[in-house]
């Protein structure tokens, strides 16, 4: 999976919205009723590394992988950097990509929880 193909799909998950936030954070966010899942650098270095947030196993697991560090600022929440995405099988990139939307959303309230689904189909 690409660059291109992973902004598709976090953008199609139920209620997600995307912003660019320029300079100085040079990122684009993806968020679910205001809190984030997932999001790339668009800037040098690492240009298009993409970070999202995964259970504390997990971090652990993955931060031993080359190509896979800490998120910087957010290590101590449990986000990762992922500096290729290509590096990454599709259905792995995936299923962490689901973990931290569902997580993001499983805190928002059960009725705006229910309302963005409702909405998304």
């Amino acid at each position: 999976m690409d660059t291109k193909q992973l902004k598709e799909f976090c953008a199609q998950l139920p209620g997600a919205a995307s912003q660019l936030h320029d300079a100085p954070a040079n990122i684009l966010v993806y968020s679910v009723g205001g809190k984030r899942f997932a999001h790339f650098k668009t800037s040098q270095p690492e240009q298009w590394r993409f970070s999202i947030k995964v259970s504390p196993d997990r971090f652990l697991e993955l931060t031993d992988v080359p190509g896979i560090k800490p998120a910087r600022w957010l290590a101590r929440f449990r986000w990762i950097t992922i500096v290729d995405v290509a590096s990454v099988p599709d259905d792995y990139l995936c299923e962490l990509v689901q973990w931290s939307y569902r997580k993001a959303l499983d805190s928002l309230s059960k009725a705006r929880r229910a309302a963005i689904l409702s909405s998304s189909y």
